[in-house]
């Protein structure tokens, strides 16, 4: 089937108010339809590229556009073909490079492995300059399993992060998040900051290293643990709680999506007593961690219940889901540990974030810098819309 004629305006100089319009304008004096277009300003540097059905004589209307062009001092190229962008619907991901900074080997790295699976790149966004520089490569032709194993080996190769997405409507509208809380939402471990109150600091160390040599499964691990704890004042949590800090951009990850309808969960291996005063800290929706026993202001050195393990954490992501009416393909893990791996992989996107070299492996995603706000992102939200919408919010100064 013969495909329509169309032509391609190229249009790249010094940028300046009215470049497009006096294009458009002269464009309006032919018979022809717009298609597509993409326009680009890099450090004024303008590139405007646009996509028309073929008039009857084309030579004409080239030069036209070349005179509005030389009027502007701008560049113009004309160029005949045949077709739209159709072809381009097949095969879309969305690939996320992240760099502290990124180097122009690991782009070139990056991009020449995308060409190695066939697919075409057909946009590229900058979603953040600072603290760390993201930029996003629109894709099309995609072998999406290939691309995103051969692009999660090259990410370790080149020292940056590598996050591989199939494009879609699941990527817009409302979402469920589920963090983990040790070492992802806030930094540390809360038992090991509870151990030391209690004088049990190197014990308790020496059981979660047994733990992580498989020796323990982590139910075994968390309850041996919290049986050194008994006779510690309850006292210790306040300041357990107190002393703990978030990981850097947690607040700007959770303010900005709450401002975007989404649900917000934490699931955590530590202690409700902690974990339900970040709930009311961060204004969270949902949570579940295990609830430590206590009897007359102290530790009993038992927990409350079934404990909250790998299983669970899987478990509390659906119940999450299902009670905010929102598919398993909507939602977003975020872990960090192997008692993460059946929350990450239930996910609609799991994320490693900082993670061992297990879970980083097991992972759709691995995030290895220290910024938690860097997910946004993953979700498409610029560096630029965030704070726009932080400049705007009422009391910002």
């Amino acid at each position: 089937m013969n495909e329509t004629p169309t032509v391609l305006i190229t249009v790249t100089g010094k940028d300046r108010p009215g470049v497009t319009a006096a294009v458009f304008d002269t464009l309006s004096r032919f018979a022809v339809s717009v298609l597509d277009m993409e326009q680009i300003v890099l450090r004024e540097r303008l590139i405007l590229g646009i996509l028309i059905t073929a008039p009857r004589d084309v030579a004409k209307l080239a030069d036209a556009v070349e005179s509005t062009a030389a009027d502007l001092e701008m560049d113009v190229e004309v160029a005949r073909g045949e077709g739209d962008n159709e072809r381009r619907r097949e095969g879309r991901a969305l690939v996320t490079v992240l760099g502290r900074p990124l180097p122009p080997a690991a782009v070139s790295a990056v991009t020449g492995r995308i060409a190695d699976t066939g697919a075409n790149i057909d946009r590229i966004v900058r979603m953040a300059r600072h603290p760390v520089t993201a930029i996003e490569f629109q894709i099309s032709g995609a072998d999406f399993d290939r691309l995103r194993t051969m692009l999660a080996q090259e990410a370790v190769r080149q020292r940056v992060d590598v996050a591989v997405q199939r494009a879609g409507l699941v990527r817009h509208g409302r979402r469920l998040l589920v963090l983990d809380v040790d070492s992802t939402l806030v930094q540390g471990e809360a038992i090991d900051m509870l151990a030391e109150h209690a004088g049990v600091g190197p014990e308790v160390a020496a059981i979660t290293e047994r733990a992580m040599r498989g020796e323990l499964d982590f139910e075994t691990s968390v309850r041996e643990r919290v049986r050194l704890l008994a006779g510690l004042d309850a006292a210790a949590l306040d300041a357990v709680y107190t002393a703990m800090e978030l990981s850097p951009g947690a607040r700007t990850l959770v303010r900005t999506l709450k401002r975007l309808g989404y649900r917000l969960a934490i699931v955590s291996g530590g202690f409700s007593q902690l974990t339900d005063r970040w709930v009311r800290d961060l204004d969270i929706d949902c949570s579940r961690a295990n609830e430590l026993e206590i009897v007359e202001g102290r530790l009993t050195g038992r927990i409350v219940g079934r404990v909250v393990d790998r299983a669970g954490k899987a478990q509390a992501l659906r119940q999450f889901a299902a009670e905010s009416k929102i598919s398993l393909d909507r939602t977003i893990a975020v872990g960090d540990g192997a008692n993460d791996l059946d929350m990450l992989a239930v996910a609609g996107l799991g994320i490693a974030f900082n993670a061992k070299a297990l879970v980083r492996d097991a992972a759709h995603t691995a995030l290895n810098v220290p910024y938690l706000d860097a997910i946004l992102y993953l979700l498409g939200i610029t560096r630029e819309e965030i704070e726009a919408a932080d400049a705007a919010a009422p009391g910002a100064s």
